[in-house]
């Protein structure tokens, strides 16, 4: 399985969540709404609870088709699950752009200006082979 590592421009700067890990939490809480237990959406999956428990927590990185088959077994689409967990990354990462902007502000670091030789840009991920 590959490892991921995180390279980010500064040291201090939180990584962004993992597609994983919001997936885990949507399914969660769509579960969580229904008021199922884990053995009930998985058997309706086709899966084992344990598999999904950790599918639910981020430790898992399930195929697109054991997604399609969570997807239906919580009465819902891929393509609205997959909107909602975008929706959720899009969401989370607007709030550590503000958060980072207020760190900096609080700082005294924004002057309004561009700051010199500083490369704008989301972090970079790399894979590397275990």
């Amino acid at each position: 399985m590959a490892e991921i590592i995180g390279i980010f421009p500064q040291w201090d700067q939180a990584p962004e969540p993992l597609w994983r890990e919001v997936l885990g939490r949507r399914l969660r809480a769509l579960r969580s709404d229904r008021d199922e237990t884990l053995a009930q959406t998985a058997e309706r999956a086709g899966i084992s609870p344990q598999y999904l428990s950790e599918i639910e927590r981020g430790r898992k990185e399930p195929s697109s088709e054991m997604i399609a088959a969570l997807a239906g077994a919580l009465d819902t689409t891929l393509a609205d699950l997959t909107l909602a967990v975008t929706e959720d990354l899009r969401r989370l990462s607007r709030v550590r752009v503000g958060a980072r902007a207020a760190i900096s502000r609080a700082a005294g670091g924004d002057t309004g200006r561009p700051a010199p030789n500083r490369v704008p840009g989301p972090p970079v991920a790399l894979a590397m082979a275990a």
